[in-house]
């Protein structure tokens, strides 16, 4: 069995940005994309070095598990690279596995009169031709699974390829940025409201499958290696997020993916389970 993560009450200034009405006016100007791209400038600068070492400590971080290497500013120390070793990737053909570090949920996507192919996700339901802001392409994942992978500031932020395939280019849709933390997905539909960028992957074993990687408050910013047509390999690195807690939403059809029964399990009762990227998290449908 998998480590789970409880849902926790909110608190702190996810507490007062999102439950309180002061915090919703403060809120509404932080969300803005500019002060993230502010804040980004100052962590892209050799200014921010300084903040490193208080966040090795604060966190607890083991530097013993990433690749030795000096950090020209905070950001690059952010997306730092884990020793390969420590994160092997499955291999074995029929295996539908994790793209990061996350805590993962995991929800049906059904079809609803009138609304189209959704999912609901803490109350909110959401439609996939909003998520992806195209309709032929939502209806391809009707009666599919929606894996949901949260990563928090202390997981690593690369994200890597599921499987053998091919993308297309990748698609950015503007946004605020929201945190992704679930006491705050209990009050806005952050996954439509935050700037995403997705790419539609026609894999080997489980057919097109989108990911979407979801941006989030102060910085969160998604740097893609390939925005273009890309051939690319299972384990082969697809990007990262800069400073941030962010998402990444798989989307897989009908019939193609078997998810391991745990996470149904787990989100049902509101909790998170804990995944590493290249474990295994389901199979090829037979």
């Amino acid at each position: 069995m998998r480590k789970t993560l409880k849902r926790q009450p909110p608190k702190g200034s996810v507490k007062f940005l999102y439950y309180t009405r002061f915090g919703s006016f403060i809120l509404k100007i932080i969300t803005r994309r500019w002060i993230s791209r502010l804040a980004g400038k100052f962590l892209d600068s050799r200014l921010s070095r300084g903040r490193i070492k208080p966040y090795i400590k604060k966190h607890g971080v083991n530097m013993d598990n990433f690749i030795d290497e000096k950090y020209r500013s905070f950001n690059a120390f952010f997306t730092r690279r884990i020793k390969p070793e420590l994160r092997p990737f499955d291999f074995s053909p029929d295996a539908f596995v994790s793209p990061c570090d996350a805590k993962l949920s995991l929800f049906e996507i059904k079809n609803a009169e009138g609304e189209g192919t959704v999912f609901t996700v803490k109350g909110f339901t959401y439609t996939v031709e909003t998520l992806l802001k195209d309709s032929v392409l939502a209806k391809k994942f009707e009666g599919g699974y929606c894996f949901v992978l949260r990563l928090s500031v202390e997981d690593y932020h690369r994200y890597f390829y599921i499987d053998q395939g091919r993308q297309q280019k990748s698609v950015f849709i503007k946004g605020r940025l929201h945190t992704v933390q679930p006491s705050a997905l209990e009050r806005r539909r952050v996954f439509t409201e935050n700037c995403r960028e997705y790419t539609v992957l026609e894999t080997e074993r489980f057919g097109t499958v989108a990911q979407i990687e979801v941006g989030a408050m102060m910085v969160g910013r998604i740097v893609n290696n390939h925005r273009g047509e890309h051939s690319f390999s299972r384990g082969e690195e697809k990007g990262r997020f800069e400073f941030g807690g962010s998402t990444i939403i798989l989307l897989t059809q009908k019939g193609r993916v078997v998810p391991d029964e745990e996470f149904l399990t787990n989100t049902a009762a509101d909790e998170e389970t804990f995944v590493k990227c290249g474990e295994r998290i389901g199979s090829a449908a037979e």
